[in-house]
């Protein structure tokens, strides 16, 4: 007799059926049901149990067959249980998820006019389904090894991107494809990301995730993605071969293009939370398997759940079960599916044991002793609703420094007595990190992001314009510290536009200049505009999408020279901070005023300064001077001692820059950078 093991959990395929391992503390059982094609439901109970993990081997589970799980157990709400066997619910580990979520009574185990009571209808032909997969089916190794770059940290230039928005209207992919992961791996496609220069692409959120009712109900759909149900399948919409198991090979084979190419592939990952939401929401998966292992409860009151993500529910990972999950999703898409990195979202939320923030969670130790996760880019958005931890992850982590997007944005924008905070930006965050003995590596340096303004639309507009997504303009970031440069919207007064193309070129520069992993949001690079939208997670449509039509191609070549650049000089990508006393003199950074004076401690407190040079060493290489004025009116600045041959203009966010031979001095006109450059001599 062939018997069933306990572990792995989820589908595990044996001959002609499979081995499916389901966890649960508190169920009284757990059945296995397939969903033939035109077919009546299958049903196949597990009868082993060890330890909480119920098992057993089940014929007919083959590659393409779809399937649910029932539990049941104990219906009582008020202390958590909510176990109802007429719903079935998504396997957590199913690496392909089939079908939709309908609207309606079904998708909830209590009734939606008397959330105490049990619901009995059956969900059956209501909600998605799992698909039976075959990880042998992809060859990695057909045409050519697939081999991971690996690209150091120190040359890491980010591209925070949508899978869909891409390339859905990019008119050198083949439209069937566009939108998908084959759009992506379309050469088309990667040639234009290589061209740019871009060395990871950060791919909002591809796990399987729910659609919102209540923007289906208005006509809307979620576009961000931030609703998981599914942390082992790519999201089937993205994939041109469907969503019957295809999504996993075609998203195979983009990572594999992209890897080719010399490209990393980092995921966007929600495991903080799921599309479960909370105690009224629907029971579509975790719910009504083990509520109280998968989420976090108020121990007081165990109806309810503790939210620190504003979404209704917190994943529970101080319970093994939750957190074991976490662990074997990581592990699958680094082993299986072959990506390069994690940016977590809420990331706090993770390291949340008993409800306060902790370096040493039982989340961050695993992923820092695991041989699979422990060489992979980790990136942590490092808040949650419940508190602000930029600087609380490990050494080996780097974290989305929103106090670089916060101070930038203030200095570019004028606010007054910036200059000190800025500063530390450029330098790589040394306030928040030098003395944890991190390096300026730990800080992502982003002006804008996917949740927020478009750089394009963070110098046209002074505030929010979401009316579309059917709030009455009330959703969305109201402080975002940006500015309309003179009108509000677009303009054809071209003093506007010609403030608005210096300052997307002064915020792309102190990106890609500053110390840090630069992240650029995709599209910011040819100005692409939400028409002031900044918080289009519901604009599935043209708001969102690329509009490759109308691409500001002389922002494309500046962004494309300053990222070659930044490749090519040691002296502007530092993997340690190079300022102080104890610094090395030919491998340094200055810093003086714009008259090449020491900045005295007053200097910092003066509200009206707001001008600044750098000059980046490093032993031989060439160096850098980046001359930032940020006042309205032009500033003199006297040019530093050149450290090897006389100084060069190498790019200007003022088209009209020019730098004589044997000055030592020159002009950078208000709101605007210049870079100069003096190489070795020989």
């Amino acid at each position: 007799m062939t018997l069933s093991t306990p572990y792995p959990l989820g589908v595990t395929l044996r001959g002609d059926g499979a081995n499916v391992a389901i966890y649960s503390e508190t169920a009284d059982a757990v059945t296995v049901c397939i969903f033939p094609e035109g077919g009546e439901e299958q049903q196949t109970r597990l009868e082993q149990r060890t330890g909480h993990v119920f098992h057993g081997l089940v014929e007919g589970l083959v590659p393409g067959t779809r399937y649910g799980i029932r539990v049941d157990g104990p219906w009582d709400p008020a202390n958590g249980l909510r176990h109802n066997p007429a719903k079935v619910l998504l396997d957590p580990h199913a690496t392909a998820v089939t079908g939709r979520y309908d609207l309606g009574q079904a998708q909830f185990s209590h009734r939606l006019d008397a959330p105490e009571t049990m619901d009995d209808t059956d969900s059956a032909g209501h909600v998605a389904l799992g698909v039976v997969t075959d990880p042998s089916s992809f060859d990695w190794d057909a045409d050519g090894q697939d081999v991971a770059p690996r690209v150091p940290l120190a040359e890491t230039i980010v591209y925070e991107v949508h899978v869909k928005g891409f390339t859905k209207q990019l008119a050198e992919v083949p439209e069937e494809i566009r939108g998908t992961y084959a759009g992506l791996a379309h050469p088309a496609a990667i040639r234009y990301l290589t061209d740019l220069g871009v060395t990871a692409v950060e791919l909002l959120p591809v796990h399987q995730f729910v659609q919102d009712s209540h923007l289906e109900e208005k006509g809307l759909r979620n576009y961000w993605g931030y609703n998981s149900i599914g942390f082992f399948a790519p999201h089937g919409e993205y994939a041109a071969a469907g969503d019957t198991g295809g999504q996993v090979d075609e998203f195979k084979a983009m990572v594999k293009a992209m890897h080719a190419a010399g490209l990393e592939v980092i995921l966007d990952v929600v495991y903080n939370h799921t599309a479960e939401g909370n105690h009224m929401g629907p029971t579509l998966s975790f719910k009504g398997i083990d509520n109280a292992a998968y989420y976090r409860l108020v121990d007081e009151d165990r109806e309810h759940y503790f939210d620190t993500t504003g979404t209704g529910n917190s994943v529970n990972v101080g319970h093994p079960a939750a957190l074991g999950l976490i662990m074997d999703s990581l592990r699958y898409w680094v082993t299986e599916m072959h990506v390069d990195g994690f940016r977590f979202d809420l990331a706090t939320t993770l390291t949340r044991q008993d409800g306060s923030a902790e370096i040493h969670s039982a989340f961050l130790s695993l992923i820092e002793q695991d041989p699979v996760l422990a060489p992979i880019k980790m990136i942590a958005e490092p808040w949650d609703t419940a508190g602000y931890q930029v600087g609380g992850f490990p050494a080996s982590w780097s974290e989305w420094n929103g106090k670089f997007r916060d101070d930038v944005r203030d200095f570019w924008n004028g606010a007054d007595s910036v200059l000190g905070t800025m500063s530390q930006r450029v330098l790589g965050s040394p306030d928040v990190y030098e003395a944890s003995r991190r390096s300026p590596l730990s800080s992502v340096n982003f002006v804008t992001a996917h949740d927020g303004f478009t750089l394009a639309d963070l110098t046209a507009y002074s505030t929010k314009h979401n009316a579309a997504n059917g709030e009455d303009n009330n959703d969305g970031e109201s402080d975002n510290r940006s500015s309309n440069n003179g009108a509000e919207g677009p303009t054809d007064d071209p003093a506007v536009n010609a403030r608005r193309d210096r300052q997307r070129r002064n915020f792309l520069a102190t990106v890609l200049l500053s110390a840090g992993v630069p992240m650029i949001l995709g599209g910011d690079e040819i100005a692409r505009t939400q028409g002031g939208n900044n918080n289009a997670y519901c604009q599935d449509n043209e708001v969102s999408w690329f509009d490759w039509e109308h691409a500001d191609h002389d922002l494309l070549g500046f962004t494309k020279r300053l990222i070659a650049l930044r490749l090519a000089e040691p002296a502007l990508r530092p993997d340690w901070f190079r300022q102080g006393p104890g610094s090395k003199a030919d491998d340094r950074v200055f810093i003086t005023r714009s008259d090449d004076e020491p900045f005295a401690d007053e200097d910092w407190d003066n509200p009206d300064a707001r001008s600044i040079t750098f000059v980046f060493r490093h032993a031989g290489s060439a160096s850098f001077a980046l001359l930032l004025n940020a006042a309205e009116n032009g500033v003199e600045f006297s040019l530093p001692k050149a450290p090897g041959l006389p100084w060069a203009l190498v790019e200007s966010s003022d088209p009209e820059q020019m730098l004589a031979e044997g000055s030592t001095t020159v002009i950078v006109q208000g709101t605007s950078f210049t870079l100069l450059r003096s190489g070795v001599a020989s």
